[in-house]
């Protein structure tokens, strides 16, 4: 379903009166209070195609109903959220999850809903029907070249359908690895993957990218053969310039310093993007910002310093997407409470005195760094979110308009109770 634009507008005239005061008192204290919501209008947060569907876990999935069936009603949900919050307006597509049939239909449907096509995403995580060799002992690290070459086929494959949608990124996450000692030799893992990559970057479009994600564990729990971000950052310097790594936040190893990992990756020119979500433990893929919000904040701070060091375009010269997936939320409700979660972190970030905090840090001014930090951090943002959103044509509060208006009872109204989203 798709929201008519009275409904929007009815739900903005009843909330207006309220935003209205709470933006007028911010906006009291800020100089350049327009300058950040032009910014926040402009940010815009991929939706993938996986988290329309309740996740779970390998011990159960708990269907909410209602799920998108195909990829044209998965489209339709990307282009519902990003109605509703305007800051939603990418879908990211997993192949073979999400091979469309006809490539000028699915731009045009798209196109329908305001939406573009963010990075194509491989899977050789998995085995597929009819596939000819297991990825059961990994894909572009595999001892066996008919294995890898497979895996670097499909690779080149997903390129060629991001080709005829207008994406201009590549993201790669392997599950390559080892579950225990002696399983396989770790510079040779490391040698075949890297042969294996250079044959995927070779097939790139020159406007293209390709993003090494990297993860400390899981499937494999001895060694991951892009485990970390220093793994990855040695991969993309071999590639080449398209090369870059990606970021998900969930993982990493717990109380890993994160900021400081962007931080660095910003200043060698090889941070591609994120994947956004929050953990307790590890990679838990639970919704942006519930468990550690600050933590969030703290790396839009140093996202926002360091772009704006090298001069970058916060929207668009880096890639930026949900990666959550869970049992027991609907999941529409939750990449509204995601997508709301990111914006504030960044606006508090775009808030912070750059200035007077690199005037304390060059005076070793402890205390007074970690007041301008925290005097960011602690800014209600929402009625700045808010107002971006009403200014884009968005509603005031997304949440909220979903669950008066019941959209989660009209797509099962119209999908049946049933439904379980392709591809999990």
């Amino acid at each position: 379903m798709i929201f008519n634009k009275e409904t929007i507008a009815k739900h903005n005239e009843q909330e207006f009166s309220k935003h209205k005061k709470k933006l007028d008192f911010i906006s009291a204290d800020i100089d350049n209070v327009n300058v950040v919501i032009e910014k926040l209008k402009a940010f815009q947060i991929a939706i993938p195609s996986w988290a329309l569907g309740t996740g779970g876990t390998r011990f159960g999935r708990f269907s909410g109903g209602g799920e998108p069936r195909n990829l044209e009603e998965k489209m339709e949900d990307v282009g519902l959220l990003h109605q509703l919050n305007q800051s939603s307006g990418a879908i990211s597509l997993h192949i073979p999850w999400d091979i469309p049939k006809d490539a000028k239909a699915t731009k045009a449907l798209a196109a329908q809903y305001g939406l573009q096509f963010d990075a194509v995403n491989s899977n050789t995580f998995q085995d597929q029907t009819n596939q000819q060799y297991s990825y059961k002992f990994g894909s572009l690290q595999h001892v066996n070249k008919a294995t890898r070459k497979q895996a670097i086929d499909h690779n080149i494959e997903v390129i060629k359908h991001g080709i005829e949608l207008g994406s201009k990124s590549l993201t790669v996450w392997l599950a390559d690895g080892s579950c225990f000692p002696g399983q396989l030799n770790f510079r040779q893992a490391f040698n075949n993957t890297l042969e294996s990559l250079q044959e995927i970057y070779a097939a790139l479009p020159d406007d293209w990218k390709v993003f090494v994600e990297y993860k400390a564990y899981e499937p494999n729990f001895y060694s991951t053969t892009v485990a970390d971000w220093g793994q990855s950052f040695t991969y993309v310097n071999k590639l080449g310039s398209k090369a870059y790594t990606l970021v998900d936040l969930g993982h990493h190893l717990p109380n890993a310093n994160i900021q400081q990992i962007v931080a660095l990756l910003l200043n060698e020119g090889k941070l591609g993007g994120f994947h956004f979500n929050d953990s307790m433990y590890g990679d838990d893929d639970l919704t942006v910002g519930s468990i550690n919000p600050y933590k969030l904040f703290l790396i839009f701070n140093e996202l926002v310093e360091g772009m704006d060091a090298k001069g970058m375009n916060h929207a668009k010269d880096l890639g930026w997407m949900i990666d959550a997936s869970h049992n027991v939320k609907d999941p529409l409700e939750d990449l509204l409470q995601s997508v709301e979660a990111i914006m504030n972190a960044y606006a508090q970030a775009l808030l912070v005195d750059t200035n007077a905090l690199k005037a304390a840090q060059e005076v070793n001014d402890v205390v007074l760094a970690q007041e301008i930090i925290q005097k960011a951090y602690r800014t209600d943002t929402k009625s700045l979110v808010a107002e971006a959103r009403i200014q884009s044509g968005g509603a005031l509060q997304p949440l909220q308009l979903f669950r008066t208006e019941k959209v989660r009872e009209q797509l099962i109204k119209e999908r049946g109770e049933k439904t379980v989203a392709t591809g999990l």
